[in-house]
């Protein structure tokens, strides 16, 4: 009867541990208060906001974006880790204070640029640079391939072309579209005479110094 008597104290010790065990722990639990965290995610060289940005709580499935002004709110526990990541920039952490007075802070978060130096690379059509450089030095260029580009690029021929050239389809419906405008916007009217157009003399005595009016045999 008194062995029986010993293991229920005991038990009952060990119930009432377990009863002030969990209560502080709860107690640990509950002392972390709920902080609104906000800020801005700006770059640390021209200080210019970073939209688009991932924020974490660390070893937590919680977390946020920044807007395209760079700016973030979330709700996090005091001595809660922040995670700031985004492309092109080295990985920023920010640790929650717990000596805040009021449930709202901000904060301003600065990201440096991860620059990535490759080496350079030289992509060459021969297998080594010393028969690249000797076939660049002794290509020869078809003089006569050299003779007709520059005839195709003479001014006067190609002004030649474009005068005896015939009008495409684009061409030929902007010209109708421009006589049907001409038409309506001279409506009950006569149209101007260009006798007297200043510009068209000019085009005539520039026509008829390059002789365009001569006869050909």
């Amino acid at each position: 009867m008194r062995s029986g008597k010993g293991v229920m104290i005991v038990l009952g010790l060990v119930f009432i541990a377990s009863l002030i065990f969990s209560g502080q722990v709860n107690s640990q639990v509950t002392q972390r208060r709920v902080i609104q965290f906000s800020g801005l995610v700006l770059t640390s060289d021209s200080l210019k906001p970073l939209p688009y940005a991932s924020i974490w709580v660390k070893n937590t499935p919680r977390g946020t974006t920044t807007d395209y002004y760079g700016f973030f709110s979330i709700p996090v526990f005091e001595n809660d880790t922040l995670r700031f990541t985004t492309v092109g920039y080295q990985e920023a952490y920010y640790v929650v204070p717990d000596t805040l007075t009021f449930p709202r802070y901000s904060a301003v978060q600065v990201m440096t640029r991860d620059t990535i130096y490759l080496a350079e690379t030289v992509v060459y059509p021969w297998p080594t640079r010393e028969q690249f450089r000797h076939a660049f030095i002794h290509t020869d260029v078809p003089s006569d391939d050299y003779d007709r580009a520059m005839r195709n690029l003479a001014h006067a021929e190609m002004r030649e072309r474009f005068r005896n050239m015939p009008m495409d389809g684009s061409m030929n419906f902007r010209h109708y579209v421009q006589q049907h405008s001409d038409r309506l916007y001279y409506a009950g009217q006569a149209p101007p005479m260009r006798i007297f157009d200043p510009f068209a003399w000019a085009q005539f005595i520039e026509a008829w110094r390059d002789g365009r009016f001569r006869r050909s045999d």
